[in-house]
């Protein structure tokens, strides 16, 4: 499997609800450094994996709508624990919608597989895998 991986990030606000989460339960920021992969089985007829400026754009363009928010006043979140996983899984169905529509061209419906991961330090993180068709 041949793979690209793009980087970003964006900056959120955000609190939780439950026991679980200590101190987190107040409202706190988090800024997240954000991993994209594409993975395919084979290269496009370009021979690549998905135009990476393409790919860094699009990822860039999704993360927009997130950064700077608070995300408990986000109608899209009412009620969620908006948690490093969740919102790994969140970016991943943005970006894969896109994916999906076309916005990375023709040859990237050869895409196989999309893997998102937020960093939330250098010692955690938490990601999200999944496969790009139906």
């Amino acid at each position: 499997m041949f793979s690209v991986c793009v980087r970003d990030h964006f900056m959120i606000a955000h609190s939780f609800t439950g026991e679980t989460f200590g101190p987190a339960q107040r409202l706190h920021g988090a800024t997240y450094v954000v991993d994209v992969e594409f993975r395919r089985p084979d290269l496009d007829p370009d021979g690549v994996v998905v135009d990476i400026g393409a790919a860094h754009a699009l990822v860039k363009d999704v993360l927009s709508d997130l950064n700077f928010r608070n995300l408990d006043d986000e109608p899209a979140f009412a009620g969620q624990n908006t948690t490093t996983e969740f919102l790994a899984h969140a970016v991943w169905r943005r970006i894969a919608g896109h994916v999906r529509e076309g916005t990375l061209g023709p040859n990237a419906q050869g895409l196989a597989v999309l893997k998102v991961t937020l960093h939330e330090s250098h010692v955690a993180w938490a990601a999200y895998e999944g496969a790009l068709t139906s």
